[in-house]
């Protein structure tokens, strides 16, 4: 179990100073003793962490959460060896804010601006907070992240895309970093290696703009008849790789990423990264693309779930599971390796793109029956799937219903590495290592989602209150996906209406205020983003 071998680690401590006290006393024996402290530091050594962080993956989109058109056996594999977690939360229905606040321990909405990030944003970040990388690299963590970022780069005036990229990820506590910058449907469509872009030719500078068009690169909307793949709405700027993408670029040829090896491209520098750490732990987010627009599958997985495109990266995604679990058992890892696999926030289908995703669909429900799905306010924008397979088998096959949010993942890490005090700029995080370990089956006793257009919805034990909001009922940009916005305050009991059918607020006024109040105490002194999707 892994709590005994948390204690076991104070008492190895305790050894340690022991067998310094012997060494001094013991001074012809000194090459046996430093032989000795080398074993019981290995012995002690912290467990690597791998947290893999999928895409607008829903929580029915994968077999062992309950899908049956699909199967993704890395995936269940993961599940069967370690715990399930159905009743776990992103803190929002969109990218950004998910991930600020997974790396801040902060919920995004407490800062101003951190919505969905154009492709051309300053990082969001403050350099001098505390986060997750940050934390795990002063308990001796080598540390890494490979993959989509949608945080934004560079300083007050965005990123010098031609020159060196900082502020990053290496100046919020990465050691590595290797990203797309934003989203796959986002200009400029290359790859950042820490500070810089990956095989950009001098001669052949990049520019970006996100409010008009540069340079004679041809776009979806002026040209058409060049598209491999068609938008749906919006994504109708440059055209890159026969796909058009929001935002305009030109320049910079020999970087463009080929949309078909993105995910060959992570694993790769994944492999390396954790080929690459000798003599302490390491931690790695791999950030992938998959299952986000635009969905272009590799060769190996173009038409093998007979649910087009989308099906197909899922199928990807498990192969990208798949490589990463060799890898760490080829080096002889696994049995010292964390994995956490899990979803920035709820699914989508038709995002954008026509690729078939709506006409495909079958009987196969991305949510699992729950409500709403990416954007929204319903439980299906933000609950998500969450398996942690422990090292030692803690949990073993074990599935959780306990409430967890990754906002935890900060404070619940910092617990298992050993750094006692987080500082104070950390707020909504929560030690939960406990619930991580599946031995505590309740978890919290509240949290907040964040939905695409700023309502915030306060959820505490089984009961749900979503704030009022005049506002659409759809997404609406196309994707055929309830809002959650209603005029009225909305109630439900998700023990007894997990797909959130019968709105209770007038049978319940008291508790609806008392909801309201504690949500508006919880707000005190922080912004509320307001989202305007950018697809042009």
């Amino acid at each position: 179990m892994i709590k005994p071998i948390k204690n076991m680690m104070s008492l190895k401590s305790s050894l340690i100073v022991i067998f310094l006290m012997l060494i001094i006393s013991c001074k012809n024996k000194n090459s046996e003793n430093i032989d000795a402290i080398d074993v019981l530091q290995a012995e002690q050594q912290k467990p690597n962490i791998v947290f893999i962080y999928t895409d607008d993956l829903g929580y029915g989109d994968i077999s062992c959460y309950g899908a049956t058109s699909i199967e993704t056996p890395a995936i269940d594999a993961l599940a069967k060896d370690g715990i399930a977690f159905h009743n776990a939360y992103a803190t929002a229905a969109t990218c950004t804010p998910s991930r600020y606040s997974l790396l801040t321990g902060n919920y995004a909405w407490r800062k101003k601006g951190t919505g969905v990030a154009p492709g051309d944003q300053s990082l969001l970040i403050d350099t001098t907070r505390t986060t997750l990388p940050g934390i795990l690299k002063t308990a001796g963590y080598k540390t890494g992240v490979v993959g989509k970022w949608h945080l934004g780069l560079g300083g007050l005036n965005g990123p010098d895309w031609n020159g060196k990229i900082t502020p990053g990820p290496l100046e919020i506590g990465f050691d590595y970093s290797y990203l797309i910058p934003a989203t796959g449907d986002r200009v400029p469509c290359v790859f950042v290696e820490n500070h810089h872009i990956v095989n950009l030719d001098s001669n052949d500078p990049i520019q970006v703009n996100y409010k008009e068009k540069i340079g004679d690169w041809p776009t979806g909307l002026e040209n058409p008849e060049l598209l491999t793949l068609k938008p749906s709405q919006g994504h109708n700027n440059t055209i890159v790789n026969g796909i058009s993408r929001i935002g305009y670029m030109t320049g910079g040829k020999a970087a463009l990423w080929d949309d078909e090896t993105i995910p060959m491209e992570l694993v790769d520098k994944s492999q390396k990264f954790i080929n690459s750490v000798k003599g302490q732990p390491f931690f790695l987010l791999l950030s992938t693309h998959d299952i986000h627009v635009p969905r272009i599958a590799n060769k190996m997985f173009q038409g093998k779930s007979n649910m087009g495109p989308r099906g197909d990266v899922i199928l990807q995604l498990d192969w990208t599971v798949k490589q990463i679990m060799n890898t760490l058992k080829n080096q002889g890892l696994l049995e010292n390796t964390l994995i956490v696999f899990s979803s920035d926030n709820g699914p989508v289908v038709d995002d954008g793109y026509h690729d078939q995703a709506s006409e495909l669909l079958g009987n196969h429900k991305p949510t699992g029956g729950l409500r709403g799905g990416k954007y929204s306010a319903y439980d299906g924008g933000s609950k998500i799937p969450l398996i942690i397979r422990w090292p030692d088998g803690t949990g073993k096959g074990l599935v959780s219903n306990a409430l967890f949010s990754q906002v935890d993942f900060l404070s619940s890490f910092a617990d298992l590495v050993g750094v006692e005090n987080v500082a104070n700029d950390v707020i909504d995080s929560q030690n939960r290592l406990d619930v991580l370990l599946g031995e505590d089956k309740i978890g919290r006793t509240s949290l907040i989602q964040e939905s695409f257009m700023g309502p915030l919805s306060y959820l505490e034990g089984s009961w749900k209150y979503i704030e009022p909001l005049n506002g659409p009922k759809l997404v609406p940009w196309g994707p055929v996906i309830e809002t959650g916005f209603q005029k009225t305050p909305q109630l439900y009991d998700l023990k007894n209406d997990p797909k959130e059918q019968t709105n209770l607020a007038e049978n319940f006024p008291d508790k609806v205020k008392e909801f309201r109040e504690k949500l508006m105490i919880l707000k005190k002194d922080g912004f509320t983003n307001k989202h305007e999707v950018e697809l042009n």
